[in-house]
């Protein structure tokens, strides 16, 4: 009897235990950009004039952050996947719109702040740039994200700067 009900007790434990690891993605890593996440309505930070809207979603059991993005300029869409790389411990995304562009990030999260670059790239002009966006988690749940584009670690110029505010259900 005891044999049994010692079976019994590691069985229950074993199921128990299978059940709260069932979250492959639940680390902080994996959700340090859940700030993001939301139906939002995007402004350019500077001036409030109206920038887009966008609906990010976790999709794949939440292992995947999925952006749809739909700028006011009349037909220009992208999107967006982003994703914690558990082998390299960095945060990735790859953004891709309907204009044929794409841009590829890595990085992570640092205080409040998500901040993800990209590689090394040439211009015309012969010079090395890499775009570094990012995203800041503000007191009011509100997001900055702001996009610039850097030579020799200095901001040469602002891509875009917006902000996120959730839209009115």
């Amino acid at each position: 009897m005891k044999r049994i009900v010692f079976l019994l007790f590691i069985l229950i434990t074993t199921v128990t235990f299978a059940q709260k690891s069932d979250c492959n993605c639940c680390s902080a890593n994996q959700t340090a950009f859940d700030f993001w996440v939301g139906n939002w309505t995007v402004t350019h930070y500077n001036n409030g004039s109206p920038a887009g809207s966008s609906v990010i979603r976790k999709e794949e059991n939440g292992c995947v952050i999925h952006e749809n993005w739909t700028s006011t300029q009349t037909g220009y869409t992208g999107t967006s996947l982003n994703f914690f790389n558990a082998t390299t411990q960095q945060w990735e995304q790859l953004w891709v719109d309907n204009a044929g562009a794409h841009l590829k990030l890595k990085g992570n999260r640092i205080g409040n702040q998500m901040i993800l670059t990209s590689d090394e790239f040439a211009k015309k002009d012969g010079k090395m740039y890499q775009n570094r966006i990012t995203w800041t988690h503000l007191e009011d749940g509100k997001v900055r994200q702001l996009w610039e584009v850097l030579s020799d670690g200095e901001v040469v110029s602002v891509a875009f700067d917006g902000l996120y505010s959730p839209m009115e259900q």
